[in-house]
């Protein structure tokens, strides 16, 4: 079993910078890739970014040169750095780690942190 917290959402101006933090609690399952995913009110939920162990990354179009992701695999931690951020960044953002243990994969989502960018 693994347990995310999320830290880091608010309130911001358009072209403002929020960082979101989401640290998982220590397991025997091995971390595999971990995530950012977003929802905006009556949207469905969609990827924006994502690492894996061996440090691959993947973006959302609509955030690419505008968003990092990373991670400290020592503190089991995924960052989201968001720059130059736009009122159609607004969501709430959930974390999303893949543990495995043996040839089992599971899926653990955060909380959710809401994120408003203002005009």
């Amino acid at each position: 079993q693994v347990q995310l917290v999320e830290s880091g959402g608010g309130l911001v101006q358009a072209g403002g910078s929020l960082r979101l933090s989401c640290a998982a609690s220590r397991s025997t399952f091995s971390i595999n890739t971990m995530g950012w995913y977003r929802q905006a009110p009556g949207k469905q939920r969609e990827v924006v970014a994502t690492i894996s162990s061996g440090g691959n990354l993947n973006y959302a179009d609509s955030v690419k040169g505008r968003f990092t992701i990373s991670r400290d695999n020592a503190k089991n931690t995924v960052y989201l750095q968001m720059n130059s951020l736009r009122p159609e960044d607004t969501a709430v953002y959930y974390c999303n780690v893949v543990a495995q243990t043996g040839i089992s994969r599971y899926y653990y989502w955060g909380q959710g942190t809401q994120v408003t960018v203002s005009s």
